[in-house]
């Protein structure tokens, strides 16, 4: 049988070899905790900037426009620099620029603790976004250079799993930090940005020391194991470029790449906007102020266990499309029922808040394994960091539009009913688009 005959029956199926197990054994132990360490420095900031506007912002006399434009401008900031940022990576190493990116996000994070009005706010948070640009598709990139496709969902998952973590960790750990108003003349918020952004820097000096760019420069693999994963990526690579090769600018002028960024621009909106606004939402829930972050964090531990299963799941089965717009429609459909609940049930109020996050974490898993299996070389970098770049900006639309909303009407029902619409158009988005399952490798579990 010929090669092009085997590709357009669709992905190949290959038998699980204990090199193979031994090898990605020793790959994962390597190189997830290290990667996993700086998404959850990096998501600590998502996590505590709502748990800082409880107390920062009737400090500093700001509304809740003024706060969702503030932490939502993060993503301009992100926007323009992301493109460039994973493009420098892809040319110095994942190990040089990721390092990077961890001690300047960690300085400008730290340095939060000092703005003293709406202007300061949005342009450190502006400043925050260029530093921080780059990690979250870098890392991506990263493992297409380490992960065989049929192990990408679920390695993702994990990976993320981190941000959900801090999700989970953050909330009750600003709130003891709030605690600290008054020591050294700081306010509690100023603490909570100053402690937030020691882990980031020393992450830094862990990346440099422990992270590796490519399969063949690991010194810490065997020579069959180095050559066998060498060989396995370099397969799917012409596996994936016999069906259609993207140069950088046919991958910026892809249709296709461009309805998945409309399809990250939904699943964001909704997606920060929980984020920001959880602790707020709680607190009008009647929820008192020592227990706030506690609770807020109980959506994210659910939707930490959710997106591992789901990310797993779709491995094993080789589907993309119908997982990451199922998790979609759970989302739009847990935002809706909420509005019809209302703040009078809050135990159930926050039953279906937790069912949306699980639905709004396990979208990513999947769906970053469709961009990844259509891109390689340069391609890659720029059209990952194109969909995440301007799909992030719907971080800051959501937040935005939800915070001028709800001062409006005072009503947290009609704003989360706007959040609701994003998921619903990405997931119909994602349906049309669909998924070219030749372009992956799928193994049975076994």
């Amino acid at each position: 049988m010929d090669r092009s005959t085997s590709i357009a029956r669709g992905p190949t199926v290959h038998a699980i070899d204990p090199l193979e197990q031994e090898t990605m054994r020793v790959v994962v132990r390597r190189l997830l905790p290290v990667l996993m360490l700086g998404y959850f420095c990096a998501s600590l900031d998502r996590a505590n900037i709502g748990m800082a506007a409880t107390t920062m912002s009737p400090d500093l006399g700001f509304s809740n426009a003024q706060f969702g434009f503030g932490a939502g401008v993060f993503f301009f900031g992100y926007f323009l620099a992301e493109i460039p940022s994973n493009l420098i990576l892809n040319k110095v190493g994942a190990r040089r620029w990721i390092s990077r990116i961890l001690i300047t996000w960690g300085i400008v994070s730290a340095l939060t603790a000092f703005v003293w009005n709406g202007w300061s706010f949005y342009s450190l948070r502006f400043v925050l976004g260029l530093a921080e640009a780059g990690f979250f598709p870098g890392v991506v990139l990263y493992m297409t250079w380490w992960f065989p496709s049929y192990y990408r969902s679920r390695m993702i998952a994990l990976f993320m799993s981190a941000g959900v973590a801090s999700q989970i960790i953050g909330p009750p750990i600003g709130g003891l930090l709030l605690r600290l108003h008054g020591t050294l003349g700081l306010a509690g918020w100023q603490w909570l940005f100053i402690v937030e952004g020691l882990p980031s820097i020393v992450m830094c000096f862990v990346t440099w020391r422990l992270l590796t760019d490519r399969p063949k420069d690991a010194s810490w693999l065997r020579p069959d194991q180095k050559d066998w994963l060498n060989e396995r990526m370099a397969s799917e690579q012409a596996q994936r470029e016999a069906i259609r090769k993207y140069s950088l600018a046919k991958a910026f002028g892809s249709l296709k790449l461009w309805l998945l960024v409309v399809v990250e621009f939904g699943h964001q909106v909704a997606g920060y906007g929980l984020v920001f606004f959880m602790p707020l939402i709680v607190k009008g829930l009647g929820v008192a102020t020592g227990w706030i972050g506690v609770v807020a964090a109980a959506p994210f531990l659910c939707g930490f266990v959710a997106m591992i299963a789901w990310g797993y799941h779709s491995d094993r089965t080789g589907e993309r499309t119908l997982h990451a717009a199922g998790a979609l429609l759970l989302v739009a459909v847990g935002l809706a029922t909420c509005t019809v609940i209302g703040g009078n049930h809050p135990v159930v109020m926050m039953l279906v808040l937790c069912l949306t996050v699980m639905g709004n974490q396990s979208v990513a898993p999947c769906f970053w394994s469709i961009p990844g299996a259509m891109l390689t070389g340069s391609a890659a970098a720029g059209g990952l960091a194109m969909v995440n770049s301007l799909g992030n900006l719907g971080g800051w639309l959501g937040p935005s539009v939800y915070g001028l909303i709800k001062d409006a009407t005072g009503s947290t029902n009609l704003a989360l009913l706007f959040l609701s619409v994003g998921p619903v158009i990405s997931a119909i988005v994602l349906v049309l688009v669909g998924h070219d399952r030749r372009l992956e490798r799928i193994a049975p579990l076994r």
